[in-house]
């Protein structure tokens, strides 16, 4: 299990990095549905990672992460109906 979630962790952090690049040098928008996506995929990889091996802090961000990235998606799919 300890390859897998280093795995996994390795993935979710290349995730954010990439979302992070990707709207930096304007490949993507943040008002677009790709980068939330990317980076709630990113978020939830590392948070599983880092609750593995019990640093709760790094959990948490990862959480909030996670939430920020919900309630984006969330805002997009109701602004599309209003």
């Amino acid at each position: 299990m300890k390859n897998f979630s280093e795995v996994v962790g390795w993935g979710g952090t290349f995730l954010i990095v990439l979302a992070y690049f990707l709207n930096t040098f304007g490949f993507i928008s943040v008002e677009g549905i790709a980068y939330p996506i990317i980076n709630l995929l990113g978020a939830v990889f590392l948070g599983f990672s880092v609750a593995q091996k019990k640093a709760w802090a790094a959990t948490a961000l990862q959480v909030v992460w996670s939430i920020i990235a919900i309630v984006s998606l969330v805002g997009m799919f109701f602004k599309g109906f209003f």
